[in-house]
């Protein structure tokens, strides 16, 4: 099946931002030059900044220092960084603890580089609706922490908290949302239709909007999710579907709906963990080498690019050159793993042994599909963006060729592929290539 993205185009409007969520918890080994490097690599990329996830520990201060540092380089001053603050893990049972996050906006709140919501610098956070501070209520909480905060700076606060969003008329502290789960498919079960997993709607936006009453909102996009640790960690196995081009999918109803999104944030740079790092993999792991080590998933970068500047400029970019975009999972969804004490993650179910291409053409051809040896089939397509998708078979690969006036423009065919029937381990991660004309 084959997907062309509309010739309607949304109308321009007010400057929007495109960021992407960066755990600082993974840069220890980080120096001046890491942060410089990956900046480097996001504004070629055209993405506006870095959400810095913030943790607990002492020395993510140090790792942040450098951060700021690295935007103060040449060409890098129209970068900008907000803090998410992540209180699955920042302690906040006192009213004392609200001091990790006071440092952290006495230190940076007034540099250049912070990033400025409607004038005031935006403040986010992964999670929080359980952190008190020693109030008996999340609002007292939060009001009283915002008010600290605005002791040093103006703050636009857009808390992720994983509430109804019918609370937010009475949240007065909040200046917006972020809608963290809004990237994924969350509603999806094993006993849906096919029909039902494959048509899934990424609407959850929708309520939130509904319930701002006209305050800022920041959307989130991600191109997939798997994360396996076994109950001696951290106890995370499961996926959701990442399935039906669901990166672009998602690019495609926030730039249509761009009108009244003001950030679009992309969860993750460098989340290894969870399997949806667009950035490259460096850094320190959370012991995730297992199913990401050998899983670039840099042409997802590239892919962004393209999707981040039509949400900004409220019109898709002309294609300067043809590219072939592939991806998927290293073994079949129920392939039994060799060697694995933990589990095949939950809601394997879920997912499709197919791969997935999107194919952005500057002129018409054929784009032909198959599993590196036979069972191919062609398909048309159009200049623009077109999704189109192959049966995946066990010990064979994947390849995609894109022909014009018939010559072959562009070939997609990785060497380094084969859909093992036989895992040493469970990896639901995604294996990502790109070709160019």
């Amino acid at each position: 099946m084959c997907f062309i993205d509309h010739d309607e185009q949304p109308d321009m409007d007010d400057a929007k931002g495109v960021f992407a969520h960066f755990m600082v918890g993974n840069t220890y080994p980080y120096v001046l030059r890491d942060w410089t490097e990956d900046i480097e690599l996001a504004i070629l990329h055209h993405l506006d900044g870095f959400v810095l996830n913030i943790g607990s520990e002492d020395w993510q201060k140090d790792r942040v220092a450098d951060c700021f540092q690295a935007t103060e380089a040449p060409g890098s001053s129209s970068f900008k960084l907000f803090f998410s603050f992540d209180m699955s893990v920042i302690p906040c049972k006192t009213q004392g603890d609200m001091q990790h996050l006071l440092e952290y906006i006495k230190r940076w709140g007034n540099h250049p580089s912070m990033y400025r919501q409607n004038g005031k610098v935006l403040v986010s956070t992964f999670s929080g609706e359980n952190s008190l501070f020693g109030f008996g209520d999340m609002g007292a909480a939060w009001n009283f922490v915002k008010k600290s905060l605005e002791e040093i700076v103006p703050i636009c606060f857009m808390p992720s908290f994983f509430i109804d969003p019918a609370r937010y008329d009475s949240l007065h502290f909040m200046d917006g949302a972020f809608n963290w789960n809004g990237g994924w498919p969350l509603h999806l079960s094993s006993g849906m239709p096919r029909q039902a997993l494959e048509s899934c709607k990424l609407d959850t936006d929708d309520h939130h909007l509904r319930c701002l009453g006209g305050r800022s909102f920041m959307a989130a996009i991600s191109p997939w999710f798997f994360t396996h640790y076994g109950p001696d960690t951290w106890n995370k196995n499961w996926i959701y579907r990442g399935d039906d081009w669901l990166f672009v999918r998602r690019w495609e109803q926030l730039i249509a709906a761009r009108d009244r999104i003001d950030i679009v944030q992309i969860i993750s740079w460098n989340d290894y963990g969870e399997s949806h790092y667009i950035g490259p993999i460096k850094g320190a792991q959370p012991n995730s080498q297992a199913w990401v080590d050998g899983f670039d998933h840099l042409p997802w970068l590239k892919l962004a690019g393209y999707f981040a500047r039509a949400f900004k400029e409220g019109v898709y970019p002309r294609i300067e050159e043809d590219q072939i975009y592939m991806w998927a999972r290293p073994h079949p969804k129920d392939a039994e793993a060799v060697d694995d004490k933990v589990p095949r993650p939950r809601n394997w179910e879920l997912t499709d042994d197919t791969y997935w291409v999107v194919v952005l053409a500057k002129a018409p051809g054929t784009l032909v599909l198959s599993d590196g040896e036979e069972g191919s089939r062609t398909i048309q397509v159009p200049a623009g963006v077109t999704k189109a998708s192959h049966p995946l078979e066990s010990s064979k690969g994947m390849e995609a060729r894109l022909y014009r006036g018939g010559d072959m423009i562009a070939s997609c065919k990785p060497s380094g592929f084969c859909f093992n029937p036989y895992p040493p381990v469970y990896n639901f991660n995604a294996f990502v290539v790109v070709a160019t004309s």
